[in-house]
């Protein structure tokens, strides 16, 4: 079967208004017909002011001015149905747009969270945003362009030749060869030159994105130089394909508009051979009119063209975003089961997991077998890269495992319903982010439907009194961003709000200082108490009293134990015990000899 192209796929966007996009083709079809009429009523005008002048008889100009309000009326209503078209067009193009948004938007709202790691938010915004832009400019404006200058080369193929077919032929071959040029610039290499340029664009907007939020740090430590390199390199990659298409182009552009404006170098020479090869008044007097005629139609021919080759090239942009937006439409959901089942407690199990990223080989995991009885409190630690954090994003599904099975309750995660997993886990991760919104709602996207009473406990309970009572308004202060201790301890007030049996908590104290990791300490206690705990830290200080450590390495688990059987095992977490307790120790000033 014939996949359907990107034309007839952005069409489908329309929905119930797709029938508007076609009316929009054929009013423009229309106007661009009766926009080259009021050329031939001119023309008539001008025969019969020539015919008066010459034979002195003012009568013969009588139907002049009757040409003359045909031709303003066939243009008034070119540009009435013109502005027919342009209303279809933009009703249809808007709904194009806002479907193609809404489809985007309620498809990656199911793909798993593993995805938005993988892609980042400049990237996706670019990708929906943009391209649905594109396709809504191409509708509304290009569309009908492109509709009105295909239907043209037909009409004007038919007014050349009904004069003069020798003078007419003048005027097709510099429109042949003006194609030519025209599928040099759009043809070959250069037909995928649109989707390397949207690569780089969207690269470019990623990479600005990511430089303008690290500002503050690349200030701080005056690494401006090594902060562009990436940013740097995106703009080089997205000049290689501006200006490589523009070098590339400039001959054939050169010969596309020297073919459109050299129409005269024939049309001259031609008349002039006509004009010398007939006798008699009556016959010189029709060369001079029909030499008028194609003088005055030349420019049209010019206009048809250039609108074609600027159409063409939006066409190409709007393939393109259409194929863009529907690179995210084609990202495929974690499958879920039909027949759902009930874990039966809080406990999570590792069965010989393994998992590599999507698109890459190497094994973030490699045969990962362990148990968290439910209430217990386990805690991953390793060296980054070593396989902790994958794990943890494995027990919420943010990814599928390759190999092997994890089980929450004894229930295989893949065969849990999807919401019902969620509400069983809440998450403290250590880039916690806030919504421009208050501090209540906040606090409040973890569980919604929560009173304002049990927000305001769970951020007592969270130690966020003191910002409370800081902050002007209370719970009803508008808060963007906070400190990074104030932003964890939010984070665990969201959590403690939640209230879900299972409690996943990745560097919860990363960006604390001294005074914060205290409070979240003891917001930490508060959350964790009678729940399932997994626990990736750095602080090993953090961890001492987990019923369980397991260390990493290379995807791997290479010990576990208790602190204390981990310290008398004089292994990698013993060494690591003592690096941590040096860099506790370690103060600024002279190195003791």
């Amino acid at each position: 079967m014939k996949k359907d192209s990107e034309i007839s796929r952005m069409f489908r966007y329309a929905g119930n208004r797709h029938w508007l996009t076609v009316m929009g083709m054929i009013l423009a079809g229309l106007s661009t017909v009766l926009s080259m009429v009021p050329f031939v009523c001119i023309w008539f005008v001008v025969r019969d002011m020539i015919n008066a002048l010459i034979k002195g008889d003012i009568s013969l100009a009588e139907h002049s001015s009757t040409y003359a309000w045909m031709a303003a009326g066939f243009a008034a209503l070119s540009i009435l149905l013109y502005f027919a078209a342009l209303c279809c067009a933009h009703l249809a193009a808007f709904r194009t747009a806002t479907n193609m948004k809404k489809a985007a938007m309620h498809h990656i709202i199911k793909l798993p969270l593993g995805y938005f790691s993988q892609n980042a938010s400049g990237k996706l915004r670019k990708v929906i945003d943009d391209n649905a832009g594109l396709t809504e400019d191409f509708l509304a404006h290009q569309l009908p362009d492109l509709t009105g200058a295909f239907v043209m080369p037909v009409a004007v193929i038919v007014m050349i030749f009904v004069f003069d077919w020798r003078l007419g032929l003048c005027c097709l071959v510099p429109l042949v060869i003006s194609v030519l040029f025209m599928k040099q610039m759009m043809g070959g290499d250069n037909a995928h030159f649109m989707e390397g340029y949207m690569t780089a664009l969207e690269t470019m907007n990623k990479e600005a994105v990511e430089y303008i939020r690290g500002i503050p740090v690349v200030k701080v430590f005056q690494q401006t130089v090594y902060s562009f390199k990436n940013f740097h390199a995106a703009i080089e990659e997205y000049e290689k394909y501006a200006s490589g298409y523009a070098l590339k182009c400039r001959i054939p552009l050169t010969g596309f508009n020297v073919a459109l404006n050299g129409t005269f170098i024939l049309l001259i020479p031609v008349a002039c051979m006509i004009f010398s090869g007939v006798s008699g008044q009556a016959a010189y007097q029709e060369v001079i009119l029909d030499f008028l005629f194609y003088s005055l139609f030349t420019p049209v021919c010019a206009t048809m063209m250039n609108r074609v080759m600027f159409a063409s090239e939006q066409l190409m942009a709007a393939k393109s975003a259409v194929k863009r937006i529907e690179e995210v439409l084609n990202e495929q959901p974690l499958p879920e089961t039909n027949a759902p089942e009930q874990p039966a407690d809080a406990s999570i199990t590792f069965e010989h997991v393994t998992f590599a990223y999507p698109g890459t080989e190497e094994k973030a995991l490699d045969d990962v077998s362990f148990e968290i009885p439910a209430g217990k409190t386990v805690a991953l630690v390793g060296a980054s890269g070593s396989g902790k954090s994958t794990a943890a994003k494995l027990v919420p599904r943010f990814y599928d495992v390759t190999g092997g099975r994890v089980l929450v309750g004894g229930i295989d995660v893949k065969n849990i319903d999807k919401q019902t997993l969620m509400d069983r886990i809440a998450f403290v991760f250590q880039n916690t982010k806030l919504f421009k919104d208050t501090l209540l709602e906040n606090i409040r996207a973890a569980r919604p439907e929560a009173s304002r009473e049990q927000a305001m406990l769970a951020a007592e309970y969270a130690q966020c009194g003191e910002i409370v009572d800081r902050l002007p308004n209370g719970l009803d202060t508008i808060v963007g961003n906070l400190s990074g201790g104030e932003n964890q301890r939010v984070a665990l007030a969201r959590a403690i709000l939640k209230d879900a049996p299972v409690v996943i908590l990745d560097e919860a104290t990363a960006f604390a200082d001294a005074e914060n990791e205290h409070e979240i300490q003891l917001a930490l206690e508060k959350l964790t108490e009678g729940k399932t705990v997994l626990m990736i830290a750095h602080r090993l200080s953090t961890i001492q009293d987990a019923d369980m450590i397991l260390v990493f390495d290379g995807g791997r688990i290479i010990e576990h134990g208790t602190h204390e059987s981990l310290l008398a095992a004089n292994g990698r977490y013993a060494s690591m015990w003592r690096d941590y307790q040096t860099s506790v120790n370690w103060k600024v000033g002279k190195e003791a000899r």
